[in-house]
């Protein structure tokens, strides 16, 4: 059922026969994730959002930087250095207060991404990276869930819609991880602005279309669009079964943009000698509270939102060890308070929560 005010805002989607009633109802029970908030995931969000999809979901765990602003338009110069994913929300729910917003402000990876991806329909790719690509369509195979892709370079950018109905999948077009040597970020060779806004448009319309049940959907073939002449060429994928059929997650690369090396770690062999020489640290599990509870060691627990909405939790007169589930959240939140905050004495535990269990500590 709609409310008036829903009838409203939705009357030019359902004076349209091939979505009406029936079809805008079917977009309020869908759930869409979107990976990603950047420059794909902003513009795909907006209009996911405005199109009235009920459950969506933001899956990013990077922060604002005035970078991003000449092309990821969902934020402004007051978010510099905030939570992609909080803000992201936020601004989503004021532009539509009829969906729901969920965030996942994590590090996608091996151990979360099944669990993350089996409560959404559709699942639409905004990175920018090999390993996260591969990741996401592996997941979106063994899951069974479709994915709508986009990719960006330079003045290019791809489209496609993988894993549709018995369709081809990612790897049918990219067999193989490219190594990382060979590959440059957008941080490294530019983007025009506008070109991530509009693929991240189409990647949209493809949800709209999944959903509702309309028009052709871009299974089977990828769009390459050139903006510097404003060619559109669509080449046919043909499903490999060899590549297709997958039952486990494989082993992913480093993560492109993503560079840590600035920030300082310390192993849990090390950390346990600090502790039974009881040397003042402060160890702060920046996990969420129902995975502390189920096993940490003794520290205090400061989710990630809290702790990035006040970094005052954190002392400056001696060492603080970040600790997540594998390393990866508490670095980046490392790096980001030292960027914003110039701390110098923030640790990361090496691999995280789980080299402690390993070791057996």
């Amino acid at each position: 059922m709609f409310s008036k005010s829903e009838l409203k805002r939705y009357n030019r989607h359902i004076i349209l026969p091939e979505i009406g009633l029936e079809g805008q109802d079917k977009l309020k029970s869908a759930k869409v994730l979107v990976v990603g908030a950047g420059g794909l995931g902003c513009p795909a969000l907006q209009y996911i959002a405005a199109a009235g999809v009920g459950t969506i979901g933001v899956c990013d765990f990077d922060f604002v930087d005035e970078s991003n602003l000449q092309r990821q338009i969902l934020f402004d110069t007051n978010d510099i250095g905030k939570s992609k994913a909080k803000i992201a929300a936020e601004k989503l729910s004021k532009q539509n207060q009829f969906v729901k917003i969920n965030t996942h402000n994590v590090k996608l990876d091996k151990e979360n991404v099944l669990e993350i991806f089996s409560d959404y329909d559709i699942i639409v790719d905004g990175s920018d990276n090999f390993p996260t690509r591969f990741l996401v369509s592996d997941a979106c195979v063994i899951l069974g869930k479709p994915l709508v892709f986009g990719a960006i370079y330079k003045f290019e950018g791809q489209l496609s819609v993988f894993n549709y109905k018995n369709g081809p999948t990612y790897r049918c077009l990219v067999p193989e991880e490219p190594e990382s040597s060979e590959i440059l970020s957008c941080s490294q060779i530019g983007v025009i602005g506008v070109l991530p806004g509009i693929i991240g448009s189409y990647q949209a319309n493809e949800v709209i279309k999944i959903i509702t049940g309309i028009g052709e959907i871009m299974s089977g073939k990828i769009l390459l669009l050139d903006t510097l002449n404003m060619t559109h060429n669509i080449i046919e994928i043909k499903r490999k079964e060899n590549l297709a059929n997958l039952s486990n997650l494989g082993e992913y690369g480093d993560f492109c943009g993503n560079n840590y090396s600035n920030v300082k770690q310390i192993t849990s062999a090390e950390l346990k000698q600090m502790l039974d020489n009881k040397k003042d640290v402060l160890i702060v599990d920046i996990r969420e509270s129902e995975a502390f509870n189920q096993y940490h060691i003794k520290s205090v627990n400061i989710s990630i939102d809290k702790l990035l909405n006040n970094a005052d939790n954190l002392p400056i007169d001696k060492p603080v060890i970040l600790i997540c589930e594998n390393g990866n959240n508490s670095m980046a939140v490392i790096e980001n308070f030292e960027k914003l905050y110039d701390f110098k004495n923030l640790f990361n535990l090496k691999d995280g929560i789980q080299s402690w269990l390993k070791n057996n500590y």
